[in-house]
């Protein structure tokens, strides 16, 4: 087996036992966890910037939500603390819906 050294999700060393195989693992120290996730993120935002459809974009996303999840967590943030996060956000600055593209602002 090709070492893989990266974050997985909980389940998978037991898929990969289900398999007849032993996986090698470790438990992650608080710091290392946030910098894995985040070298996470970065791996799945990739995998979600060459989605060729929708339904894989759909996955993909996904995957980076319950990495949201997981490093708001780590902040000691709840899923609900951070919805409130950027809901205050958007009310004052707004969301993303209008498709506004900024191109330039004229000097004052």
């Amino acid at each position: 087996m090709p070492p893989y050294n990266k974050l997985v999700r909980d389940k998978i060393p037991a898929i990969i036992r289900e398999q007849g195989l032993e996986p090698s693992t470790r438990l992650l120290g608080d710091e290392e966890y946030k910098q894995e996730l985040r070298v996470k993120l970065a791996e799945e935002t990739g995998e979600y910037l060459t989605a060729l459809t929708d339904a894989e974009a759909g996955e993909e996303l996904a995957d980076i939500l319950e990495l949201l999840h997981a490093l708001a967590a780590a902040h000691g943030l709840t899923p609900e603390q951070l919805e409130t996060i950027r809901a205050n956000k958007a009310a004052k600055r707004g969301g993303f819906r209008d498709r506004i593209y900024l191109i330039e602002v004229p000097d004052a």
